[in-house]
């Protein structure tokens, strides 16, 4: 009998990311030491963490220890973070162990099937609606992390067509991160940056209509032409070694002594109900502010919930077998969530160190004296700069966006420019930076090591780069409004 082994980070891929992460670490650290320190003064309004414009100042750079540096991953556990992290780390654990279930139950191997039968000679409109449904959830919601637990679906589908690894994340991942950054309703991003700029609620929806669906054909043209050369020579795929070994658990259904169909149909039709109220309370979550924060955690209970309740049903054997997987899963997990740890160190210590202010401070007195298509270009390029170490949109609209709309308004940017250009900066680098955690989930749950990512998708970032260039321009050529 085939040996399945769900979901599993492999020691190349972790490998990679470990010395990318660790060289960046480092590098933190090492501003520490040459940067001054600084700082802006902060109010909580409404619950919300906000910059006060104006109130900065250098003071003398606090003693932080070299060592520091190697315990920042433990430090972030107990620090200002740690809610969002262990939510974080939870989830990818339970999401590991809900697919080791689905692997060995089979059920992943009947779905897969069962899609494959329907849309075998349609696959490229089955590309098409799988991008759009990620897409939109991002687009309309601001849902990104919570997707990532369809990811490895996303995958087994690719393999069942004959794809790779690489293009499952882009339908899925890269598209829920594309949909994000295109908002058209987005609340964390475009509600509370327009909320910060005193713009009326979701206005300039038509651009943003128009961006959205740019954005849609770019990616499916892009992955479309890249599932056609994989089909005709597969070893074109930057991770055709990695996923030859686990290919052949995807693309067929096999029987075995504890594995029925009959069984796997009403276990299916079980976790279908349960995938629909997991959708129905992300959708919720878009309109209920408190159950938007309790999203995530719920989402991975449910799931590990459902995996449980379906594997059960679908005669998988024994307890004992069941919660040796389950716990098989999520050891599985832990290369990951050292990753995790890692990642978020990285903030953690230009806070700690005192400079992550000063840079904001420094780039903000650049923008200064710029004319109206420098300065959207330079507050493009700023914000992206800026999320490489704060990954939440909404958290970053809330610190910087009070410093920078002044300054727009001196160079004769509109606010709802300004808002766009943060939307850009905001958005598509989530599926570029390594401190970003829903991303290093997405490749955790994959074969895809963080430079083979790299090396796959710069191609589309920077054609989207150059794209959203363009529509600042156009957006500063027409004075996107209202003001």
């Amino acid at each position: 009998m085939q040996e399945h082994q769900g979901l599993k980070i492999s020691k190349k891929s972790f490998f990679s990311s470990l010395g990318i992460l660790g060289a960046f670490m480092m590098v933190a650290g090492f501003l520490t030491k040459v940067l001054p320190a600084g700082s802006y003064e902060r109010i909580l309004e409404e619950g919300r963490e906000k910059i006060v414009p104006g109130s900065f100042q250098l003071f003398q750079r606090p003693e932080y220890p070299f060592y520091r540096w190697f315990t920042a991953p433990i430090e972030v556990l107990f620090g200002k973070d740690q809610v969002t992290i262990i939510v974080i780390i939870l989830f990818l654990l339970f999401i590991g162990a809900s697919f080791r279930v689905l692997d060995h139950s089979g059920i992943l191997r009947y779905i897969m099937e069962g899609l494959v039968q329907r849309f075998e000679k349609r696959k490229y409109v089955l590309l098409g609606l799988m991008i759009f449904f990620f897409m939109s959830f991002g687009a309309l919601f601001g849902i990104f992390e919570e997707l990532i637990i369809l990811v490895p679906m996303a995958v087994a589908l690719a393999y069942s067509f004959g794809w790779d690894s690489l293009l499952g994340l882009g339908m899925s991942a890269m598209a829920s991160g594309f949909g994000f950054a295109s908002a058209i309703l987005n609340p964390f991003t475009l509600g509370v940056s327009q909320s910060i700029a005193g713009l009326p609620a979701y206005s300039g929806s038509l651009f943003r209509i128009l961006i959205f669906l740019t954005i849609y054909g770019v990616l499916y043209g892009y992955l479309t032409l890249y599932a056609k050369r994989i089909e005709k020579n597969p070893s074109y795929s930057l991770v055709y070694e990695e996923d030859r070994k686990r290919k052949e658990q995807y693309v067929r259904f096999e029987k075995n002594q504890h594995l029925e169909k009959g069984h796997l149909k009403k276990a299916v039709e079980v976790y279908g109900f349960f995938l629909l109220g997991m959708i129905i309370l992300i959708v919720l979550g878009f309109f209920i502010p408190v159950l938007s924060g309790l999203a995530l955690p719920l989402l991975a209970i449910l799931f590990l919930v459902a995996s449980i309740t379906a594997g059960t049903l679908s005669n998988y054997g024994s307890t004992k077998i069941l919660m040796k997987d389950l716990l098989g899963g999520l050891v599985a997990m832990l290369p990951a969530v050292l990753l995790i740890l890692l990642a978020m160190s990285i903030k953690h210590i230009m806070t700690e160190g005192q400079v992550m202010d000063v840079l904001l401070y420094y780039a903000a007195e650049r923008l200064q004296g710029l004319s109206p298509y420098q300065g959207v270009v330079g507050l493009y390029v700023l914000i992206l700069l800026l999320n490489f170490f704060v990954g939440s949109g909404s958290a970053k609209a809330f610190l910087v966006m009070p410093i920078l709309l002044p300054l727009t308004d001196l160079l004769g940017i509109t606010r709802q420019t300004a808002v766009q250009a943060f939307l850009f900066g905001d958005g598509f680098s989530n599926l570029l930076y390594p401190t970003n955690p829903t991303l290093m989930i997405a490749l955790g749950l994959t074969v895809v090591s963080y430079p083979k990512w790299i090396r796959w998708s710069i191609k589309i970032q920077l054609l989207i780069f150059f794209l959203s260039l363009g529509f600042l321009y156009l957006a500063t050529r027409f004075s996107y409004g209202p003001f």
